[in-house]
């Protein structure tokens, strides 16, 4: 995958409005370049892989030197200029942040977007892998999904994992904070949220349920 869509799934109906084309099992896009000499295809699978080309309008054969980092001059750089604007552009219209592997990021994430309508912000550039929910009435964080290791939240080992963040009521934390599946807040108040490790220990429903709840607590 080209660099630019790094950590990046493509939105499909997005693609469309931008105006790619549905062939098969593949959206199509193709972009007349260095005044038509040139033809920039794109072509992005079902499985989210992204193949691009420049095809050269004369002899019907790839371009390949915008490719080349040692080739240099106002020709090629010309062509690399405008390949490298066409595809940042439909990454940034196009294209998801993905930095989430696990199952249930995936599950909570769509869960959030279709009860709550919020997406995650990526408040942090040289963090990528970390991200808020906040609601949109007061802007508060409610949510958020931190990569970390176990041994960060006091668990054995150094495995990267992924970690759920919510707010919870102080009176309840003693009783909710078992150290198995729920933790002190990671790298939040401890006294006002609670981690949980997406590794599917809990079941999805009980995230869910406590999702809402920190939502809730998030109003005030």
């Amino acid at each position: 995958m080209v660099d630019v869509f790094k950590n990046k799934v493509p939105n499909f109906a997005k693609l469309l409005n931008f105006g790619f084309r549905q062939e098969g099992d593949c959206y199509v896009y193709h972009k007349a370049i260095n005044n038509e000499q040139f033809t920039l295809q794109i072509v992005i699978a079902k499985d989210e892989k992204v193949s691009v080309k420049i095809i050269d309008n004369d002899f019907g054969e790839e371009y390949v030197l915008h490719l080349v980092a040692e080739a240099t001059g106002e020709y090629v750089g010309k062509i690399r200029t405008e390949y490298n604007d066409i595809l940042q552009k439909i990454a940034d219209e196009c294209f998801e942040w993905k930095f989430f592997k696990s199952t249930q990021a995936q599950e909570i994430m769509q869960y959030v977007k279709q009860k709550y309508d919020d997406e995650l912000e990526y408040l942090w550039p040289k963090f990528p892998n970390n991200a808020i929910w906040r609601r949109k009435d007061n802007k508060k964080w409610y949510g958020a999904i931190l990569t970390t290791t176990k041994d960060k939240i006091g668990l054995p080992g150094k495995e990267t994992i992924e970690v759920l963040d919510l707010r919870a009521d102080k009176d309840m934390l003693p009783q909710i904070v078992d150290n198995k599946n729920y933790f002190a807040g990671y790298h939040m108040n401890k006294q006002h949220w609670i981690s949980i490790v997406l590794d599917g220990e809990l079941e999805l429903a009980e995230i869910c349920q406590r999702l809402d709840d920190s939502y809730k607590l998030a109003k005030n």
